[in-house]
């Protein structure tokens, strides 16, 4: 018996050993022989993949949001804007006269072009007449060549400040600090437009917000353009700089392309002049050289016919001429 029990005691041990070492093995050599390891690493990858793919997503998908609403209030804008009121219209042609102002100036002129031609020996229906388009028209054409002139003024230095500020935010200056480089270094109405961003944006509301603000005042493309860049990027983030640099690309091709319209159809434009303004040269001539000849159209009722329907359809011929040289670019 005492021969008997070393012997079990070494079964045993070497059982328990030969367990110990079939654990460990199926521990840390199985998973490596069997693939279980590379296949769990293949699926936290994997998952890993899919957190990262869909925060990519995400952003995505909030980006995309962002451009849409952008993108909705322009078109609302857009409509909006076909409606001016007369103190959005003074407003863009960068006077300070008020409404009433306007109005009161209006009505004055209107009542001196009146005066005058009556009181010259007119007859009343022709003062009044006069009068009318002197008070009504005169101050509106003023009005939109003011404005045109400024619209004219701002896209032409438009491309100049957007450059400053791409260079301002490439140095590490903040967007609102850049706009306050432009302020100081540009000229009018460009400093006035972004003195008014800068000073919307001081009582609270958001950088984005207030550069959309500026088609408002300056409804332009090129103004749209500026605000839905600066919009889209403060509210879903992106490289402004890169963005900015784009839309001053986009800016002077489409000033060089405006430019060049202006050229191919500066010819027709002469032609429709020298057409439009031949009539009235020849009647003119006519006039000096047999006055008794000419005078008939204004003296006879026929005559006073005539001339009407000449005007009518010299007015309608005018027209056409210039909704076919006239380019909405």
């Amino acid at each position: 018996m005492n021969l008997h029990v070393p012997n079990l005691q070494i079964l045993a041990i070497a059982f328990m050993s030969a367990v110990t070492l079939g654990g460990l093995a199926w521990v840390f050599v199985y998973p490596l022989l069997s693939g279980e390891r590379q296949a769990e690493k293949r699926r936290s990858s994997f998952s890993k993949t899919d957190v990262v793919a869909g925060r990519e997503q995400r952003g995505q998908r909030s980006r995309r949001e962002h451009v849409e609403d952008t993108l909705r209030d322009v078109e609302q804008r857009a409509k909006k804007a076909k409606q001016v009121q007369l103190a959005d219209r003074i407003q863009q042609a960068g006077l300070s006269f008020t409404k009433q102002q306007f109005m009161i100036g209006s009505a004055i002129l209107g009542l001196v072009g009146f005066f005058i031609p009556f009181a010259l020996g007119a007859n009343l229906i022709a003062a009044i007449g006069f009068g009318a388009s002197t008070g009504f028209g005169l101050p509106r054409f003023v009005l939109g060549f003011l404005k045109k002139r400024r619209e004219a003024k701002f896209i032409q230095t438009l491309p100049d400040a957007v450059d400053i500020i791409v260079r301002g935010i490439k140095a590490g200056l903040p967007l609102f600090d850049s706009i306050k480089v432009v302020v100081q270094d540009t000229p009018e109405p460009l400093r006035s437009e972004f003195r008014a961003i800068i000073e919307s944006q001081s009582i609270g509301m958001p950088l984005g917000d207030a550069c959309m603000k500026l088609y408002d005042r300056m409804p332009l493309p090129e103004a749209n353009f500026f605000g839905i860049v600066i919009s889209i990027q403060t509210k879903s983030g992106g490289n402004l700089s890169e963005a900015l640099g784009n839309l001053s690309k986009v800016l002077r091709d489409r000033k060089k392309m405006k430019a060049k319209i202006q050229a191919m159809s500066m010819e027709a434009k002469a032609s429709a002049a020298i057409i439009g303004a031949l009539p009235p040269a020849v009647m003119l001539i006519v006039y000096i050289m047999s006055p008794d000849y000419i005078t008939l159209l204004w003296t006879t009722p026929l005559g006073r016919l005539m001339l009407v329907g000449c005007a009518t359809w010299m007015s309608i011929g005018v027209m056409v001429m210039r909704k076919m040289i006239n380019f909405d670019f």
